[in-house]
């Protein structure tokens, strides 16, 4: 493969398969020793990752990182928005956070991060044999089109062909296609090269009078059918992915006599979900999201997990009856952890005056410590032991720890301590923390001890790091085994073909 050749994975919706799209294509890729680099102009998400330059970009672009066989970089997400509301977003440039923005102020920064966008793909394509991006949202945003640098903005800008994904699982996907065709104008319709159509389940010759007259309405070959895989389901990027109520995983049955039962609080604006993954890859370990009280109720450990907006999810806490169910779950005795945010909350006082600008806010006071939001955010990838395990994980916070009369859960290896822990409260700052196995099985033992869950066994010998390496594995099978490799390898090489007709009204 000639250096440089890039395409673009876009979707008919948010969580149709883009990210997925692209890290099989990567995991492919290399495995073809190709020097492949995943790339993603625009992210909003929540859920991040601190990265080895020391900067912050979406979790979905470390994994396709990792699938690629490349330590996360900020090259990968040069423009990160963090939603902290529905009006406003922290964003995040080349891993560093810039302020704030509304949807209408973040329009007039458009034109400098373009060219951000533009100097940092043209530098991966002169580093890498393939650069695979992705887009967000939706391509056929036609509101947003005029400014647009994630999709097809940016095909424009970098000549780059465009496969459309979208999820049969939903219901409508030839419409969801056809639309986000024909509402294209005829210069963004020329890069539409191919649609894959993901998460199928059924017999595939029932598709294909479908999949003919797509392509006979378009002008555009459908290049692969991805099947439904349940195995497939950690790093879950988009928001949509957390249901609420929703079971996390695949549970498999317990090792033991008993399960253990974690509730999972799905925070209005829950960040770094993918923590709890860890847990819920252990056998006999049922995770769940949930959003009212009485779902705490009959659960053996409850998680409050990050927060992009610690303050306002506190007091949503408090208006649904949550914190409440929290203080009586904690005053029997039995297990509670707080993750970053989640960790913030429990403590007695927080003093705000940059994220929420509340000033000074009672936690929930399960925990004998204050915290302080300050301008700098830290980001770090910090080393330590906890519950005698060496551990490693990495922090994006603004919120500081000031005071405080609690045993540190944490050594680092400076000697410092982090986090906190009690009889049966545990909480930290660190995110991945749930990814060190010894830690995991010791934290699970831990908290079933505190539950009176004594038939609950660890299993033993679980490998996070090998769940998410042989999902990686399975996720570049599917594309050598049911995409059209030959034909995306040529859009690498040669780009678009031409010749493609324009469906109305784009024409």
């Amino acid at each position: 493969m000639s250096l440089g050749g890039a395409l673009l994975v876009a979707g008919t919706t948010s969580d149709a398969g883009k990210s997925v799209v692209v890290a099989g294509l990567c995991r492919w890729l290399a495995r073809q020793g190709v020097r492949v680099a995943p790339f993603k102009a625009q992210n909003m998400s929540n859920n991040s990752v601190v990265t080895a330059d020391g900067g912050e970009i979406g979790r979905a672009q470390a994994v396709q990182a990792a699938a690629a066989g490349l330590e996360p970089s900020v090259r990968f997400n040069p423009v990160l928005l963090k939603p902290g509301s529905d009006r406003s977003s922290q964003v995040v440039v080349l891993g560093r956070a810039l302020g704030q923005v509304s949807a209408l102020s973040y329009r007039q920064r458009k034109l400098e991060l373009a060219a951000v966008v533009a100097s940092t793909l043209d530098g991966l394509r002169r580093e890498f044999d393939a650069v695979v991006c992705e887009g967000a949202g939706s391509p056929t945003e036609i509101n947003l089109r005029a400014n647009d640098i994630a999709n097809m903005g940016l095909a424009r800008a970098a000549g780059l062909p465009v496969l459309v994904v979208g999820d049969i699982d939903r219901g409508g996907v030839f419409a969801h296609l056809f639309g986000t065709l024909a509402l294209l104008d005829a210069a963004d319709q020329a890069l539409v090269s191919g649609f894959v159509i993901n998460k199928f389940r059924g017999d595939p010759a029932l598709l294909t009078p479908g999949l003919d007259q797509i392509t006979e309405l378009t002008g555009r070959p459908v290049l692969g059918v991805l099947p439904w895989r349940e195995e497939l389901w950690l790093d879950a990027e988009d928001s949509l992915s957390y249901t609420a109520d929703g079971v996390v995983g695949r549970p498999a049955p317990p090792a033991g006599e008993q399960w253990l039962r974690v509730a999972v609080v799905r925070l209005p604006r829950i960040s770094n979900a993918t923590d709890v993954e860890a847990l819920a890859c252990e056998p006999g370990v049922s995770v769940r999201f949930v959003t009212e009280p009485s779902r705490i109720a009959d659960a053996d450990l409850v998680v409050i997990p990050g927060s992009k907006s610690t303050v306002d999810d506190l007091e949503w806490l408090r208006r649904t009856g949550l914190a409440e169910a929290v203080a009586r779950h904690a005053a029997k005795g039995l297990p509670v952890a707080g993750i970053c945010g989640g960790f913030q909350m429990l403590g007695a006082r927080i003093t705000d005056r940059v994220e929420s600008a509340a000033g000074e806010v009672d936690g929930l006071g399960l925990l004998d410590l204050d915290i302080e939001f300050r301008q700098h955010k830290t980001l770090e990838r910090p080393a330590g032991t906890a519950f005698g395990e060496a551990v490693h994980g990495y922090e994006i916070h603004h919120g500081a720890v000031v005071r405080s009369a609690e045993k540190p859960l944490l050594e680092l290896d400076n000697g410092d301590g982090e986090g906190a822990l009690t009889e049966n409260i545990a909480g930290t700052h660190w995110h991945g923390l749930f990814e060190n196995d010894a830690f995991r099985a010791k934290f699970l033992r831990w908290a079933a001890d505190r539950s009176d869950r004594d038939g609950f066994a660890v299993a033993g010998g679980v490998s996070f790091a090998r769940q998410r390496a042989a999902q990686l594995d399975l996720l570049g099978d599917l594309v050598a085994d049911h995409l059209d490799t030959d034909a995306v390898l040529r859009l690498f090489e040669h780009g678009a073909p031409g010749g493609m007709r324009t469906i109305p009204p784009g024409a």
